[in-house]
């Protein structure tokens, strides 16, 4: 049955950022779909834990920072030794710095790109050796933006990591798909959070960004469920190194 290949039951999902926001609305898909979960973050992880563990899901809270690039392997490991395997990678930890293109400091751009896009491809590095050896594929899933597609303002770094995002789940996918490895990625659009608040809360600003919508309303966290759940099943089994955009329409306006 076609709904069968949807189930994530007995599957282990790494999650980073997964302490809240979109992170967290993606892992409690991938738990209700019958997975466990590796929640990775450097803030308090508890609430997160809590509501995979009420799933009946079993659930580890892994504190690492990842612009340290020695800890890719230990979150791997450490997920490995706890939960049984690695058998899904979600890599959603991002950073965003602001600044005039000709005021942007090598720090700002260093530390994004650290986060965005280095851990990204070392994580997902370890992940994939672990896939090898356990001789039975695996999924990586990256988060993109609409900064992917488009140049954005004052936030060089995070646009040239997000941009990269879609190059290099491109790359991985050639490389990994004979492997039996799907590697995609999720662009999300305008989606309600802490983050973007004070944008939501201009009426002009607001206003514009709806305009753009076609469907009228800024995105959810829970809009993002059915997607994450598709890209770490086997109902994905032959989408490779694509990038899915779920943002109401934004780009196809």
């Amino acid at each position: 049955m076609i709904l069968d290949k949807f189930k994530l039951d007995d599957k282990v999902a790494i999650v980073t950022g997964g302490a809240r926001g979109l992170g967290q609305a993606m892992a409690l898909a991938m738990a209700q779909a019958g997975a466990d979960i590796a929640i990775v973050d450097v803030i308090d992880m508890q609430e997160s834990v809590a509501q995979v563990e009420n799933l009946g899901r079993r659930c580890i809270a892994i504190e690492a920072d990842l612009a340290e690039h020695a800890n890719a392997e230990k979150i791997v490991s450490r997920t490995r030794q706890e939960l049984g395997s690695v058998d899904i990678l979600l890599n959603d930890a991002g950073i965003i710095r602001r600044a005039p293109f000709v005021e942007f400091g090598e720090k700002d751009w260093d530390d994004v790109m650290d986060v965005n896009l280095k851990a990204t491809f070392f994580l997902s590095q370890a992940a994939a050796k672990v896939f090898v050896e356990q001789k039975r594929g695996g999924k990586i899933i990256n988060i993109a933006s609409m900064l992917s597609y488009q140049g954005g303002i004052l936030v060089s770094s995070y646009t040239a990591s997000r941009s990269a995002i879609l190059g290099i789940t491109r790359s991985m996918a050639n490389e990994l798909a004979p492997l039996g490895i799907n590697v995609n990625a999720i662009a999300p659009g305008y989606i309600e959070g802490a983050g973007n608040k004070a944008l939501r809360d201009d009426p002009k600003r607001n206003a514009e960004i709806l305009t753009r919508i076609p469907a009228g309303r800024w995105g959810q966290p829970s809009d993002l469920m059915g997607v994450i759940v598709f890209l770490a099943s086997e109902a994905s089994a032959y989408l490779h190194g694509f990038t899915i955009a779920v943002d109401g329409g934004w780009l196809a306006r």
